[in-house]
């Protein structure tokens, strides 16, 4: 297992809505694995599994030392007035805007035992929550960025140097 490359914007894995894991074996405790060494490094918040070019239902998490992952994540409620807080993605490095985001969210899934997890959160939980499920469905956080914000941002994309 290892630390795995972050697939870039453009990389079609990013936009196409992951399947759900049917069965638990060697090859998904493995995608578990490194996952959890991924979102290990300095500065990482979340690791979806379509970020190292997987098209499954799982993410894992980072956040204030607090490591962990969920499979076949399902955002089931998220409260609170949506609020432009900072953020940024692995997929698309050096951007960092304001996306709009619920303060407080929940997920459900399973862990590899086929338990149940639920994991609940506010503020940075809350938001890498629905960052990570977003990327799952397909979405980027430039989706949640407000119209003015997302035309910057793609610009800022177009005049890169990774693009």
């Amino acid at each position: 297992m290892s630390v795995r490359p972050i697939r870039i914007f453009g990389d079609p894995v990013l936009r196409a809505p992951s399947a759900p894991i049917e069965k638990i074996d060697d090859g998904v405790r493995a995608l578990v694995k490194d996952l959890v060494d991924t979102v290990e490094l300095p500065g990482r918040a979340g690791v979806a599994a379509p970020q190292i070019g997987v098209g499954l239902r799982a993410f894992s998490y980072n956040i204030d030392g607090d490591i962990g992952y969920i499979l076949n994540p399902v955002l089931v409620e998220v409260s609170g007035e949506p609020e432009l807080v900072g953020e940024g993605c692995l997929s698309v490095p050096g951007l960092w805007h304001d996306a709009l985001r619920h303060p407080r969210a929940t997920v459900t899934g399973i862990d590899l035992d086929g338990n149940e997890v639920r994991l609940e959160g506010e503020g940075l939980l809350a938001q890498a929550l629905q960052h990570e499920t977003d990327h799952l469905d397909g979405k980027l956080f430039l989706d949640r960025l407000p119209s003015e914000t997302r035309r910057i941002a793609m610009r800022e994309i177009r005049e890169s140097d990774w693009f």
